[in-house]
């Protein structure tokens, strides 16, 4: 069984779904400390000017002590009626902007409470649409103790997990040795963002998958998938 995890975030980028889609089980590791300034609660998407911000506003009253799972959104702020008319200004003339703007019209006119609870309906949708299969768990739901590396093993451990994908900056945490003393391979994935058919005349890479959805629809995972690959710490399995 193959295992990755990552943190929630708002509106992902292109890497977060080629990671899950080279596994078999995703955890949402709910249960992290929420970043400040990270991608927990933004991400851009290209407009005429080339690309922007959307962020969602949180509550910041104890949030450095909190996990992601408690940070609640600040809806004092108008930021969905923001999001969405930045989103349809900009994407409304784009191939296949009326396929997928009901569910954000939808998304944007619900009232969240939880910034996690945001990021994981989103998640779950972006996954079906894109058509990437994959057993969806959270942190929340399960036991797992320790942190960074240590934290990685025992879940791996726990879901049965033959082989783990970390992220790039993997590498700078990852306790290798100690997973190979327990039969878990570990991988690291390197990202070759691709370059797609795009609205204005300079390609923007690094935004969120709406851009790549809006544009592309139905070809967007063959995409984001194409000539990438993930890699072993050993060479010999690159």
């Amino acid at each position: 069984m193959i295992l990755t995890a990552h943190q929630p975030v708002y509106l992902p980028w292109l890497g977060l779904f080629h990671k899950i889609a080279l596994s078999d089980t995703f955890v949402s590791f709910n249960q992290v400390q929420y970043l400040p300034k990270d991608w927990n609660n933004r991400n851009k998407i290209k407009t005429s000017n080339g690309s922007t911000w959307l962020t969602v506003p949180v509550l910041t009253s104890g949030h450095r002590e909190k996990p992601i799972s408690e940070i609640e959104i600040n809806n004092a702020v108008p930021w969905r009626r923001k999001h969405w008319r930045s989103i349809s200004l900009t994407y409304s003339n784009a191939p296949y902007f009326q396929t997928y703007a009901p569910f954000l019209e939808e998304v944007y006119a619900t009232e969240w409470r939880y910034l996690t609870e945001l990021n994981e309906h989103m998640l779950l949708w972006f996954l079906e649409t894109l058509g990437i299969q994959v057993q969806f768990l959270k942190a929340s739901d399960l036991s797992f103790e320790g942190a960074k590396s240590e934290l990685v093993l025992n879940m791996c451990k726990e879901l049965g997990a033959e082989t783990y994908i970390f992220g790039a900056l993997g590498k700078d945490y990852a306790e290798v040795e100690k997973f190979e003393e327990t039969g878990i391979r570990v991988m690291f994935q390197e990202y070759q963002h691709p370059i797609y058919p795009q609205q204005g005349a300079d390609f923007v890479s690094n935004l969120s998958v709406l851009d790549l959805l809006f544009n592309c629809g139905p070809q967007a995972l063959e995409i984001l998938m194409n000539g990438q690959q993930q890699k072993s710490h050993e060479p010999s399995l690159r």
